[in-house]
């Protein structure tokens, strides 16, 4: 199965649409927070377009499995076809843990705690707008970075569960940025 992997959109529709490319040879999508609002603190992001968003998300068709952020708020909940986990959304498939949250919550050392203690395979995390793949002892810590107002180059992660490999694109040039087998 294959799983996309996106995070801190802040209602910009062509960040998502740029993911478009892994979005539609994916089952599902988990997608970290920060899905709708841009935040206080944030610019608005090229293709700001939250309602357009909102009804693509609704109107997806494939299981969409979104995780609350520090800027989502309720009357998203109200508006979104999908409910937002928080602040933990765990997922099962066969032997394969995931664990996601945005990330605001914890400092490194309590994920990585909460990780050991639940027995994850991938932790996975957003908020920071920066992509990376981590390996720790006995799980592997994605972060697919953001679409919309990047740190670090727009990017969006895939997780294939039968290949047991995460990679993270860049979402302008469609290449792999880094590529890892996870526990």
């Amino acid at each position: 199965m294959k799983i996309t992997v996106i995070s801190d959109t802040h209602g910009s529709l062509s960040g998502w649409e740029s993911a478009h490319f892994l979005i539609s040879v994916s089952k599902s999508v988990i997608h970290c927070g920060d899905i709708l609002n841009h935040g206080p603190g944030n610019p608005l992001p090229e293709g700001y377009n939250p309602k357009a968003l909102l009804n693509t998300l609704n109107g997806l068709g494939k299981q969409v499995l979104p995780v609350k952020g520090n800027c989502d708020s309720e009357v998203d909940q109200n508006m979104l076809a999908h409910p937002l986990s928080y602040p933990f959304l765990f997922i099962q498939l066969g032997d394969i843990r995931l664990l996601a949250s945005h990330g605001h919550l914890w400092g490194k050392e309590e994920m990585v705690s909460i990780s050991e203690k639940w027995s994850i395979n991938i932790l996975i995390t957003g908020h920071t707008h920066q992509w990376k793949i981590e390996k720790h002892a006995g799980f592997t810590w994605l972060n697919p970075g953001s679409p919309s107002l990047p740190k670090n180059g727009p990017s969006a992660a895939l997780i294939d569960t039968e290949k047991s490999i995460i990679s993270v694109y860049n979402l302008k040039t469609r290449e792999i940025l880094d590529e890892s087998p996870f526990n």
